[in-house]
């Protein structure tokens, strides 16, 4: 192995091959590798989306944002009414009305006019308060308190008169310039995640684009000759089960907005190795489930191991074979797509190859995903500008529950109504009671029982 080779499968060294690190310890040494994956995505530089692009929901923003112009722009009404001078009806009462002519009346979207004083201009919610008034007083509080026919600016002479029966404060129903924010005010600082409010922000201001970071571009693999893709025309043959663990996966990923490309291969080193490094130049990171463990078959493992990828045991159940490094791929491997790649900034050679972080999952369906929610997704879900945690909390059991002594175990639990933690069976490819859980309840490492009402972590699994 190079030195660079070494270098990579130096991410996991430190544990000894047959002891079990404890999951927070394999968790550290993720966070590591994931973090050169997010370098990677990182030194592509921004993307500019237009606000109106379908995929700018849920990105993050790149740089802070500030706005080019007072928000709202102009002064404008809050109300349909009449914007008067306060002054003018200092003296108003119930008793003795103060009668006003009635001016030009101004509609959203018109230019703002001259207001007369001792007069009273019609303005409808939205419209630039007339030049000169002060206050709105809505419709409903004048006499008579509907609007006559009106005359807007350069369409015939105003005539009529409005009464009102009350003083009115200075600047009631008006909406300042800038009351909202100002001119040259940050709406979105970097790292803000882009939900519908703040894009209409955006949009408000006039921003037509925004840059955001890039996703992170994911390339996961599903190993494994018995699995066959869902809804294969003549159903499933003998000694084969349908591949699960890619559509988990893939959404898991897509869902903290990365950027996903699925590969399928057989049970074959060599053949895995060419397929990865093919992809190798455009991907930030690969993620595997399936043929990690201690079998006779074992294809991610003797690929991946060769160039620089660890296979340990963590004290977890499920989940406890894991794998992950820094891969190092020979530099004439997937030659045709690394000009691509480095046009988009996707390659990073080191000694003669490619630097492909790795995260390598077992391949039970229930394994993957909880591994992957522990291992990979609070990066991923901090980069996305989400909480890196799911939110735990402490629950009691509904009944006591055996759990391996040496090992963290995530049981599927559903809530009962009096909040109380009913756990499901522990094998790990009980997929449909993951489905059907409400919470993960981990019973720690250490704790060979858990009795009735013992309080345990929960944190939502489908949140």
């Amino acid at each position: 192995m190079s030195a660079t080779g070494r270098e990579a499968a130096g991410a996991g060294q430190g544990i000894e091959s047959a002891a079990a690190r404890t999951a927070e310890e394999h968790a550290a040494v993720c966070r590591r590798v994931l973090g050169e994956a997010l370098l990677r995505a990182r030194t592509r530089g921004p993307e500019r989306l237009s606000v109106i692009d379908a995929g700018l929901l849920g990105r993050v923003t790149a740089e802070a944002t500030a706005s080019p112009i007072p928000l709202p722009p102009f002064d404008n009404s809050q109300m349909d009414g009449y914007a008067v001078r306060s002054h003018d009806l200092a003296e108003a009462t119930e008793a003795r009305p103060v009668e006003l002519r009635i001016g030009i009346a101004t509609a959203a979207g018109d230019a703002p006019v001259e207001h007369a004083p001792g007069s009273a201009s019609p303005v409808m919610t939205g419209a630039a308060i007339p030049r000169g008034a002060d206050a709105v007083v809505p419709i409903e509080r004048v006499l008579p308190p509907e609007f006559p026919a009106l005359a807007r600016a350069g369409r015939g002479e105003p005539r009529g008169t409005v009464a009102f029966i009350a003083p009115v404060p200075v600047g009631e129903f008006v909406r300042r310039a800038g009351s909202d924010l100002g001119s040259g005010a940050e709406i979105l600082a970097a790292g803000a995640r882009l939900t519908p409010a703040r894009i209409g922000a955006l949009a408000a201001a006039g921003i037509a684009a925004v840059p955001v970071l890039p996703r992170v571009r994911v390339l996961l693999c599903s190993t494994g000759d018995e699995i066959v893709p869902p809804g294969q025309a003549n159903g499933l043959a003998p000694g084969r089960i349908h591949d699960a663990n890619t559509p988990m996966l893939a959404a898991a990923l897509r869902a903290v907005s990365a950027d996903v490309r699925v590969l399928r291969c057989e049970d074959d080193p060599a053949a895995l190795r060419a397929a990865i490094s093919a992809d190798a130049p455009w991907a930030d990171l690969i993620v595997t489930s399936g043929g990690i463990s201690a079998g006779a078959f074992e294809v991610v493992r003797d690929a991946l191991a060769p160039l620089g990828a660890e296979f340990v045991k963590v004290a977890m159940q499920p989940g406890g074979p894991q794998g992950l490094g820094v891969l190092v791929l020979d530099e004439t491997d997937g030659a045709d797509e690394a000009d691509d790649a480095d046009e988009a900034g996707g390659a990073d050679e080191t000694d003669g190859g490619h630097r492909l972080p790795a995260l390598c999952f077992p391949g039970n369906p229930v394994s993957a995903m909880l591994s992957a929610e522990l291992f990979l997704l609070p990066a991923l879900r901090e980069y996305a500008g989400l909480a890196p945690e799911r939110t735990r909390e402490r629950r009691p059991l509904a009944h006591d529950a055996v759990s391996p002594e040496d090992k963290l175990q995530l049981r599927r639990g559903t809530l009962a109504p009096d909040g109380r933690v009913v756990l499901s069976g522990p094998s790990s490819h009980l997929l449909s009671g993951l489905a059907a859980a409400d919470v993960i309840a981990e019973i720690p490492l250490g704790a060979g029982f858990a009795a009735e009402n013992t309080p345990v972590t929960v944190w939502r699994i489908h949140d």
